[in-house]
């Protein structure tokens, strides 16, 4: 094969075609790309968002708290009966640092949340007196709980509560304010017993500002507010009030919840429902139990001091001043005094006197406005031998009581009524008595010649000795002989006695004919009282 031969046949090369040239049209300026369409609808887009957003935009409030634990920027919500109306943007420290500052973003229609008493406050799981809260935050995490203020002002820093308020603002309802001497065991959120059922709680309380009391608020829920009257009395109505004293045992308790975080109980003073009822904010004094609650009220007391030359273990202060099974006070102190005339220790026990609870006229009489009166029936009482005397209330406590009654054969005594507290005379108790006889039986028993008695004792067993030895060698020979013959003497009655001896079978033979006679004699009885005509004609067979 040729070299022309082995090489590839080429095609030809193309021929050029001839084009037309093409028309151009050169665009007009005034119309934009429509690349440009693109930035624009975003633009318009965002723009539209952001007036949307400034238009849904509701107030931005600030609220302080004295920690931020469990609260985060971004996720920790602000919810109302949980509807979410904010959103926690920022958290700050204060610039004193005693608190941080929570910036939140409410929505447009909480508004109204901005009023001056709407109060913030961190919900949070808790357990307090009025039960166990928030436990739904264990999973979902802290919010921020509100309640909205009815106030016509509005403002954008607030100060958050640590705990959630007791009651709601929508909550319907009356505000009482109640003081009493102690707290007790009641808390906030303790609550409130009408009849056994729980009609209230404890929403406050504080300390008065001369420390002598302390004063509490209390809500009581619609429609149980209609049971406050002006007279309803209120007392403590703790857990568990077990009292073991003078009185007796006495056990007390309104429910478990009482039982576990004590408790207010009310009640009108005849037991009924109120004529008129109590306006909101009333207030009441609070007592400390149920029959100190319900009793007349006592008025003003009189303070007197008792004497007493004998031991007060049992007395303390609170034990009841008893007349004749009337309480008429109170142990107020119990302490001990030197007395210099005596040379000796006297234990003065002051005490609260109540006058009126011996009625309304005793007591006017003591209040009469010259206390003439008063003095004279006072004088005339102690007169007659009022005196106050301690016995004992509780024999498993040893518990003692004061009694005021009358003792005529009382040493003569005088009040002294310029004297403060004006003391009252009084007498030793029956156990002292009782305890001051056997000392004087101990000391007469100590007088008897114990030592005479007895050498007299031993020279009478000594006679008596000689004696028993002289019986023994002269009387009792003679004993021994006439024993003898009477031995002698019942063997032969009891061989005559004895069933086989002759005299025994000689009786009983004789008293075999005796019955034999006795039988024929009733024979015979019995035959004339049938045929008396034969004392005279003599028997018939016998004719014949």
């Amino acid at each position: 094969m040729s070299e022309k031969e082995g090489e590839i046949a080429r095609p030809p090369a193309p021929v050029p075609l001839a084009l037309p040239e093409p028309d151009v049209e050169q665009a007009s300026r005034w119309l934009p790309s429509l690349v440009w369409l693109i930035p624009l609808l975003a633009a318009l887009i965002g723009a539209l968002l952001v007036a949307k957003s400034l238009y849904e935009q509701g107030p931005t409030v600030t609220v302080s708290f004295r920690t931020a634990d469990g609260l985060e920027p971004g996720k920790t919500k602000v919810k109302y009966k949980d509807v979410e109306i904010g959103l926690v943007r920022a958290i700050t420290l204060a610039p004193d640092l005693s608190k941080v500052l929570v910036t939140i973003d409410m929505s447009k229609e909480a508004k109204r949340f901005t009023a001056q008493d709407t109060r913030f406050w961190v919900v949070r799981p808790r357990v307090g007196a009025s039960g166990v809260s928030g436990l739904g935050t264990l999973l979902s995490g802290a919010y921020i709980g509100v309640d909205a203020g009815k106030s016509a002002d509005y403002k954008d820093a607030f100060a958050g509560l640590e705990n959630a308020p007791a009651v709601a603002g929508d909550q319907k309802g009356k505000l009482y304010n109640l003081h009493g001497d102690d707290l007790g065991s009641v808390d906030v959120g303790s609550p409130v017993f009408y009849r056994r059922v729980q009609v209230g709680q404890v929403i406050s309380f504080a300390l008065d500002k001369g420390g002598n009391g302390v004063s509490m608020a209390v809500f009581i829920n619609a429609p149980y507010d209609q049971f406050v009257g002006q007279n309803s009395r209120w007392w403590h109505a703790s857990g568990v009030d077990v009292r073991l004293d003078s009185n007796g045992f006495k056990l007390n308790t309104q429910s478990l919840a009482a039982m576990v975080v004590g408790g207010i109980a009310f009640e009108s003073q005849n037991g009924q429902k109120p004529d008129t009822l109590a306006a909101a904010g009333a207030t009441f004094a609070l007592a400390a139990d149920q029959s100190s609650a319900m009793r007349e009220p006592d008025g003003a007391p009189i303070t007197t001091v008792f004497y007493f030359d004998q031991s007060l273990r049992g007395l303390s202060p609170g034990a009841s001043v008893d007349f004749r099974g009337i309480v008429l006070g109170e142990v107020r102190s119990v302490g001990v005094e030197y007395d210099g005339v005596k040379k000796s220790f006297r234990m003065p026990v002051t005490v609260d006197l109540y006058p009126g609870r011996l009625g309304k006229r005793f007591q006017q009489t003591l209040e009469d406005e010259d206390r003439t009166a008063g003095h004279d029936v006072l004088e005339r009482l102690v007169s007659r031998g009022l005196r106050a005397q301690l016995r004992t209330g509780n024999l498993l406590t040893s518990q003692l009581y004061i009694a005021l009654d009358f003792f005529p054969k009382a040493a003569p005594a005088k009040l002294d009524f310029n004297q403060y507290p004006m003391e009252v005379p009084t007498v030793p108790n029956s156990l002292e008595e009782l305890q001051t006889q056997i000392a004087s039986i101990v000391r007469k028993l100590d007088q008897v010649p114990y030592a005479d008695i007895a050498a007299n004792l031993n020279a009478t067993l000594k006679n008596a000795n000689v004696l028993f030895k002289q019986l023994d060698a002269q009387v009792v020979p003679e004993m021994k002989e006439t024993l003898g013959a009477a031995r002698q003497t019942f063997s032969t009655a009891e061989q005559v006695l004895q069933k086989d001896s002759p005299l025994q079978s000689d009786v009983r033979q004789a008293l075999q004919q005796l019955t034999q006679t006795l039988q024929s004699l009733n024979a015979l009885s019995d035959y004339l009282e049938r045929h008396p005509e034969s004392l005279i004609r003599g028997k018939q067979g016998d004719k014949k």
